[in-house]
This record gives structure tokens, C-alpha cells and sequence, in this order.
């Protein structure tokens, strides 16, 4: 009898399957440095705002260079279809649950205005922030010239999976190289989850990458396709292809952990992961800066044919400052991440991310629930 050829299945890990090992030396928590660098641009916390229309406007932006962290503004969202977005925003806010995800897909039905795309831009930088935009591969070309002209200092290229080999009936599709030619500022791409691919995207050149396809608290892409890789896996590959990537051209491309975060646990377990940065959506639309009113929606929840996200209402729980650094009354992590991440990384003896990196990570998936009967509920 023959011997079936079975597919093998490799173990993948997400964040409440995995703990942080604590370190054989400790420092105090202030003397650490959370200081993160995509190219020249240097941010005192590794924190990037999702480019979600909930969290990214020219406010908000000022408001997370003022933290110290750097806010993405979608160039095909609210901001530049509408010269007056708080209308278009309000619709999706006031909209009920039965008929948001409608009601999402006719307002991002309105063509983006390329008028407003160096208007937004310039509104950004007015704040005194560094101006960071997301734009889809397909836009890329038309609309990275224009951000690029107006002052912006980063463009990030996202899409749900990106690869350096994206084949399509396009006579020609967008190629890393040739944008890193026609824009001279700093280009990420995303999102990917694997070595290889990883380290392809790397070798065309761009200056960081995202990692993590479906995490997101407003993304149903998972659930839709069926597509994904936990995200603490999915940080060990981009990340090992990133040192791969360094010791072969002495280039350091930072990675950066996209999605699936919502405590100072995870935050941690990011960087331990090999992260150099993170970016994260809903903890930041619960601030009270938020232009999403308490909800947050999906970038492809306004798909016209298949929607991969939904408005998820995530409350208001504060503002920007409270959520990042604290001071805080919440027991469950949710707020001052910074001061998590700065605690975290005493523990394990870390100075600066880097150091973090090299933390000691084991499975662990009793690690939220070992011993806590009564916070649990039980009685």
C-alpha cells in the first residue's frame, strides 16, 4: 500500500501563545531608549498610527509628531475625496450597523481629488509634523509624484499581501526600483509575512517593511479569504529576513509590526518578535483626538465587490497622551504603552530596541490565564 502524500502544517504563534522571559540583567525603566529610524527620519517612541480615516488627518498627525511618533494619512480615503471630510465622516459614524458597511462603499465611491492630495500634505506639515501618506500599488504612480512635490516625507505603499512579483494584465505594474527613482524619499511597503518574500522587498531597495496580513481589530480579511499568519510567526520571518538582508549589503531596513496589538503585552512581544517599530489602528482611535468618533473601519471595508473590513466601535477612552504615556487607571494594559514597553524592556535588560530584540520569547499558552481563577470570574 502506497504512502499518501499529506501536506505538512507548520505551528504559528500569535501574541497570547508566547510570553517574554525575563532577563538575566535589569535596568530601571528610564534609562531605556525607545528610539526608532526609518532612514533619516528619527521618532523618539516606534509607534506609527494605522492609515485608517478613523485615526489619519492632518490634526492627528500633528498630534503623534508631538508624542513623538509618526501618523500615516490614507491618500485615497476621506481626506481626498472631500474638501470637507467631517461631513463624509460623520455619515459612517452616525451610520447603523445594518447599513454601515453600504453606507462605507458610497462614500468612498467619490473620486479622490488630486487637487486635495497636496492640500493634505501641506496641512500636515502646517502642524509641524513629518508628513507620511499611504497609497495602494495601483495609485502609486500617480499620486507618490504629487504627495512627494507638495513636501511629504515618506510614502508607504500598502496593499493586503505585496510582493516584489505581482503578476497582472497591467502593460507595466508598479516596480519598487523605478518609484525609489521617481520620488527621492523614504519608501515602505506591505504588507508581507515571510521570509522570502520579505527579503525580495528588501532587495529592490525600499527603506522599511510592513508585516501582517488580517490582524487588525477592524479587518475581516482572515474571515473573508481565509488568509494570514499570526503575527508574532509572522515578525520572526520578516525580521530573520531582515538580518539576513544586513549582513549580506550592510543595509538595515527596519520591519514593522502592523496590526493585531491592543496591549502593552503585545507591544512587547512585538519588538522581542525582531520588530523595529509597530503601527497600530484601534488603541489610537479610542483617543480623544481620533477623528473616528470612538469607531474605527477597515481600509478595505468600502471594497465595492468583496469588503475585507468592518466599523468596529472601540469607545473613547482618553486622550492621545493617556493612551501612549500614561497616567492611568486601567489594569488591563490598554493604556500607557510606552510605559509598558519602557518596563518591559528594564525586565529584560534592554537599553534600546535592538537589545529588545534579543530578548528570550517562549511558548507559553497558559500565560494569560495561569492563576487568574478570579479575575476570570471564577469564584
Amino acid at each position: 500500500m502506497s504512502v499518501p502524500q499529506i501536506k505538512e502544517l507548520s505551528r504559528a504563534y500569535g501574541f497570547d501563545e508566547v510570553a517574554i522571559a525575563p532577563g538575566e540583567i535589569t535596568i530601571n525603566p528610564d534609562q531605556t531608549n525607545t528610539e526608532f529610524s526609518i532612514n533619516s527620519h528619527t521618532f523618539k517612541i516606534p509607534v506609527i498610527s494605522s492609515a485608517m480615516d478613523a485615526i489619519g488627518s492632518p490634526n492627528f498627525a500633528g498630534h503623534m509628531e508631538k508624542a513623538g511618533g509618526l501618523s500615516v494619512m490614507n491618500l485615497e480615503g476621506i481626506q481626498t475625496r472631500y474638501a470637507n471630510p467631517s461631513e463624509a465622516l460623520s455619515r459612517i459614524i452616525d451610520a447603523s450597523d445594518k447599513d454601515v458597511t453600504s453606507v462605507l462603499q458610497e462614500v468612498y465611491s467619490g473620486k479622490v481629488d488630486t487637487n486635495l492630495v497636496g492640500e493634505r500634505v501641506e496641512e500636515i506639515k502646517a502642524t509641524g509634523a513629518r508628513c507620511a501618506v499611504s497609497i495602494t500599488p495601483a495609485s502609486t504612480k500617480k499620486l507618490a509624484p504629487i504627495a512627494a512635490e507638495a513636501g511629504a516625507d515618506m510614502v508607504f505603499v500598502q496593499s493586503t499581501v505585496t510582493t516584489a512579483r505581482h503578476v497582472s494584465k497591467s502593460k507595466r505594474g508598479l516596480i519598487f526600483s523605478e518609484l525609489l527613482e521617481l520620488i527621492d524619499i523614504p519608501v515602505i511597503v506591505g504588507n508581507c509575512v515571510s521570509y522570502n518574500v520579505a527579503l525580495e522587498l528588501m532587495e529592490t531597495g525600499v527603506h522599511g517593511v510592513l508585516i501582517g496580513v488580517g490582524p487588525g481589530a477592524a479587518c475581516t480579511t482572515r474571515e473573508v479569504t481565509g488568509v494570514g499568519v499570526p503575527q508574532v510567526t509572522a515578525t520572526l520571518q520578516v525580521s530573520a529576513a531582515r538580518d539576513e538582508y544586513l549582513k549580506k549589503t550592510g543595509r538595515y531596513v527596519p520591519v514593522i509590526t502592523d496590526g493585531g496589538i491592543r496591549t502593552g503585552g503585545d507591544v512587547c512581544k512585538s519588538f522581542v518578535s525582531g520588530a523595529d517599530a509597530i503601527m497600530i489602528g484601534s488603541p489610537l482611535a479610542q483617543s480623544e483626538e481620533a477623528p473616528g468618533g470612538g469607531f474605527n473601519w477597515g481600509m478595505a471595508g468600502p471594497h465595492p465587490r468583496l469588503p475585507r473590513g468592518t466599523r468596529v466601535n472601540v469607545g473613547t477612552q482618553g486622550p492621545l497622551e493617556q493612551i501612549l504615556f500614561g497616567p492611568t487607571s486601567k489594569t488591563n494594559g490598554t493604556q500607557n504603552l510606552i510605559g509598558a514597553l519602557e518596563e518591559c524592556m528594564g525586565m529584560v535588560g534592554a537599553f534600546n530596541i535592538r537589545e529588545m530584540q534579543k530578548a528570550n520569547m517562549i511558548i507559553a499558552p497558559s500565560i494569560k490565564t495561569e492563576g487568574k481563577h478570579f479575575q476570570m470570574g471564577g469564584s
